[in-house]
């Protein structure tokens, strides 16, 4: 089971991934952009995906994957929870997010993943 000290430590081993506050909860971003935040739960986060990603991981796992709610859970903001969710599953949505934050921002370097620990 993974938990929000998880997330954060996966969210800031991506390339560039600084980690600051957005309405009262912890974010992460690139480039100054938001690619992924933690609810105030701790219990759930947020990645930017795609719409397109958010519908194969909702598929995938909907215990785990669900949009958020109104205008930004239709472009791609997907609610991720976490004790729901693999290290490896949530490494690669916040890879995901990464990239898409990054490119639309005109990033070219690809984000490093940090080690998996045993």
């Amino acid at each position: 089971m993974l938990d929000a000290g998880d997330s954060r430590r996966i969210a800031l081993g991506t390339t560039g991934a600084t980690e600051g506050a957005h309405q009262g909860h912890p974010d992460f971003r690139v480039q100054g952009r938001i690619f992924a935040t933690l609810h105030p739960d701790s219990r759930w986060g947020m990645v930017k995906l795609t719409p397109d990603q958010q519908q194969e991981y909702v598929g995938l796992n909907p215990a785990a994957f669900a949009p958020e709610s109104g205008a930004w859970g239709r472009q791609g903001c997907t609610a991720v929870r976490l004790d729901a969710t693999t290290e490896e599953e949530l490494g690669t949505v916040l890879t995901m997010a990464w990239q898409n934050v990054a490119r639309a921002r005109g990033a070219t370097k690809p984000p490093t993943r940090p080690r998996r620990r045993h």
